[in-house]
């Protein structure tokens, strides 16, 4: 015992090392991203117990054990039944190559998923701000006839929460069905409302709840989509969560985002985009019916598919749908994001696609919401300025969207952004438009945001102090693990 009280830091060291070894040859054995192995590799050997604890916490890797079982599903009659409907026929798809040229790639890519199928017949509201979409969903809640479906990564009680909360509420008490699925990392919903809630008649999931005794690897998988489904005929899809923080009439700080109302028979593949989920959280025998997927009545001729990607995907679906349009953009590639810590695929694709003569302008946040994604975020700048490509910070309050147009005939939005928390880790979906009116839009939207931007010019970015610098390295660094 005095042996041991006397070298217990030593002991205590030695234990930390051999478990840090043990971790470093699983994390090479896995052959995860270079960059990622690395980094892990960093942090379990330089900083003792903390790098332990950083892998324990964020370095489990449950991409390939297929956590999140789909096929109960997707095997069912109704679902087979209604991916047959909305196969189109080879004139329309020809329309939309003529569309498109040779951006259609992106079609045939993420049509061989059942989750991705090419819809024709939509409208879509772009929405602005989070003001405007809590208005229009109060309607469409109150209006809702048969059942409403929500997944969130952030649903809060507060002011904003509590209202959308209340209305269904009093749906579920006329009997209408209503099913929720929250984050339970990112949500945040008192004891209280969480009785009411229940005492209502709604069934409402954590997702992947996090407890301490569960907790190895956790943090690293949450649900980041935002869906809503409601009468199997209105969706919503996009960046903005259900709380004051996204709503500008109750936020000190200027919040701008982008979001979507969708009507037509894309609403079918947002529908069983949340059964996948909700069969996965429930743990029950889930038996969906016709009454979930009923006729649509819109005839305008929209085109449009959501790419969903997550450790249940076999494939990268939203980043592989990125790098295809970058790879086939010949005029304009105008992106949006909060967080761009793109790999190294997405970096090389757009420095490419600038230095052949086509404009691409990122906007991103001057000042973030997370210091760690401002700063990794900022370290990839010097090389994109050098590459010709404009980059621009959002300096009017902090930008929230995650959008993409190129070429005036393809857009994207969503809940993805560029980063690897994003493209390889959470569950995210976005909706790929191919539209013009629509792209024409986002367009708009785009400039109107690059009024209330600082364009970095990188005479002076360059200047910037080795603190700075320090900072964004050790940033960029963590980055990957976080």
């Amino acid at each position: 015992m005095d042996f041991i009280q006397n070298n217990l830091f030593v002991i205590l060291i030695a234990f930390n090392y051999l478990l840090a070894l043990t971790a470093v040859v699983t994390v090479i054995l896995k052959k995860i991203n270079p960059t990622k192995t690395l980094s892990y590799i960093i942090v379990l050997l330089v900083f003792p117990f903390i790098g332990l604890l950083v892998y324990y916490l964020f370095g489990q890797e449950y991409r390939k054990t297929k956590i999140f079982n789909r096929k109960h599903v997707l095997n069912q009659s109704v679902i087979t039944k209604i991916q047959n409907t909305i196969n189109i026929d080879h004139q329309s798809k020809q329309e939309i190559e003529e569309l498109l040229e040779e951006k259609s790639k992106l079609i045939p890519l993420l049509n061989q998923n059942d989750q991705s199928k090419l819809t024709l017949n939509n409208d879509i509201e772009i929405i602005e701000n989070g003001d405007k979409k809590i208005n229009l969903l109060l309607k469409d809640i109150k209006n809702a006839k048969h059942h409403i479906h929500l997944e969130y990564f952030i649903i809060k009680d507060d002011v904003t929460g509590t209202e959308v909360l209340n209305e269904l509420i009093e749906k579920s008490n006329e009997g209408i069905d209503i099913k929720i699925i929250v984050d339970d990392v990112g949500s945040s919903i008192s004891s209280k409302m969480k009785k009411r809630i229940k005492h209502s008649g709604i069934t409402m999931y954590r997702f992947m709840p996090v407890l301490f005794s569960r907790f190895t690897g956790k943090m690293n998988y949450r649900d980041h989509r935002k869906i809503i489904v409601i009468d199997g005929k209105i969706g919503y899809v996009g960046g903005i969560n259900i709380s004051d923080n996204y709503v500008n009439s109750r936020n000190q700080r200027f919040w701008r985002d982008t979001h979507i109302r969708v009507e037509g028979e894309a609403v079918l593949q947002l529908q069983i985009l949340f059964f996948t989920t909700w069969d996965f959280v429930s743990e029950g025998d889930l038996k969906i019916d016709d009454t979930f997927f009923p006729e649509h009545q819109i005839k305008n001729k929209l085109s449009m598919q959501f790419a969903a990607s997550g450790p249940d995907t076999d494939w990268a679906n939203i980043m592989e749908s990125i790098f295809v349009a970058i790879t086939n953009a010949e005029d304009y590639i105008y992106l949006t994001t909060p967080y761009f810590i793109p790999n190294d695929e997405i970096v090389t694709a757009l420095q490419v696609a600038s230095r052949s003569n086509i404009e691409v302008k990122l906007i991103i946040p001057k000042n973030s919401d997370s210091w760690i994604a401002e700063h990794a975020t900022n370290s990839y700048v010097e090389q994109l300025l050098k590459a010709g490509i404009e980059v621009y910070q959002y300096e009017k309050g902090f930008i929230h969207s995650k959008t993409m147009i190129v070429d005036s005939v393809f857009c994207s939005v969503g809940t993805a952004n560029m980063d690897y928390r994003s493209f390889n880790i959470n569950f995210e979906v976005n909706a790929l438009i191919y539209d013009k009116e629509t792209s024409g839009t986002l367009l708009s939207l785009f400039n109107k945001d690059l009024e209330g931007s600082h364009k970095i010019e990188i005479a002076q970015w360059s200047k910037r102090s080795i603190y700075a610098k320090l900072l964004e390295a050790l940033a960029r660094l963590m980055a990957p693990l976080l």
